[in-house]
């Protein structure tokens, strides 16, 4: 036998040492990671609401929406009760400027003891509030009519909504994705305290590379305007960012960016339109990425990861191998 032989044979045997440590421990723990997709079905545009051990998933049902949110209640991240909603429906959410498109990308938040919710129909916007996060949920408005108007804010895309409440309880409302892939807008407007009104008149922010998904959050003061870039069908998509001093800008491109892409090997494919939740101190990427296949739709999977900082708060390059299970108590 050769050197060069004993080289290669030594090798694989390695590989099949190693592909047997990792099985053995992911059976003898399984519990202690949460791995990408984090349930089975194709889902998009996820929004997570933690209400003591419970999380709530909300979510666009695939391909491109359905009549009704999918929404999802889990305290381990391994087993998932599904809950149909009163409201919002395609038949509830249409006016007389709807378009055709489904129910598609909520973003639901907790104020006090009722909890909101904004999401896209007919490419609208659409307010909603209830007394639980599995409702019975109710339209906002008193007369049932859209928020955001599909013919108001000419050139703008009207959906894919998010609500942002700072931490001195102030809530604003972002929204806006653009057409034929290349020319994304970015709204933005103060809400009063019945989280319908405007405080003023809503007003262009859209940084470097914005498409669609905008997703606002605070960290130590900082506002960082995450949203996502490119075209949604494709290798494109991705996560991208820009930080700002107030919740409406100026806006600069963000450090890093993008954040999360495609990878090299394609198993992570078309990663975008994402919330960001913490948990015991520790920021996590809510996210969908595509499943490839050849239709004429996408089909689109959900995933969570780790969202880190460097020193000078940029946040850090994503690694997308799934996380430690949050939820187990120590």
């Amino acid at each position: 036998m050769t050197s060069y032989t004993i080289k290669i044979l030594s090798a694989f045997l390695l590989l099949i040492f190693i592909a047997c440590t990792s099985t053995k421990v992911a059976n003898q723990n399984p519990a202690s990671f949460i791995s990408n997709p984090i349930m089975p079905g194709y889902f998009a545009d996820p929004s997570i609401l933690q209400v003591g051990e419970r999380f709530y998933i909300y979510a666009t049902i695939d391909p491109w929406g359905g009549d009704e949110l999918a929404v999802f209640e889990t305290v381990d991240f391994k087993n998932f009760t599904r809950h149909h909603l009163n409201w919002p429906t395609k038949a509830a959410c249409t006016s007389p400027t709807s378009g055709d498109a489904k129910v598609w990308a909520p973003s639901v938040r907790q104020a006090g003891n009722k909890y909101y919710m904004y999401l896209a129909v007919g490419s609208e916007i659409w307010a909603g509030s209830a007394d639980s996060p599995v409702g019975p949920w109710k339209n906002l408005k008193a007369d049932n009519s859209p928020l955001v108007k599909r013919t108001e804010y000419p050139g703008v895309h009207n959906i894919d909504p998010d609500l942002f409440i700072d931490t001195n309880g102030e809530a604003y409302l972002f929204w806006g994705s653009g057409f034929n892939w290349v020319n994304g807008h970015c709204m933005a407007v103060k809400l009063k305290s019945d989280f319908v009104s405007f405080d003023g008149p809503a007003q262009e922010v859209t940084p470097p590379k914005f498409f669609e998904g905008p997703h606002m959050i605070n960290r130590n003061g900082k506002y960082y305007l995450m949203f996502s870039e490119g075209k949604a069908i494709d290798a494109t998509y991705q996560v991208g960012y820009a930080t700002g001093p107030t919740p409406l800008g100026p806006f600069t491109a963000g450090v890093n960016d993008p954040i999360l892409s495609t990878s090299a090997d394609s198993t992570i494919y078309g990663p975008g339109h994402h919330t960001v939740f913490s948990v015991k101190g520790q920021d996590y990427i809510f996210y969908h990425r595509i499943f490839p296949q050849k239709q004429e739709f996408v089909l689109r999977q959900l995933c969570i990861d780790s969202l880190n900082y460097d020193e000078a708060g940029n946040i850090r390059k994503i690694t997308p191998i799934g996380v430690a299970n949050f939820t187990q108590k120590k």
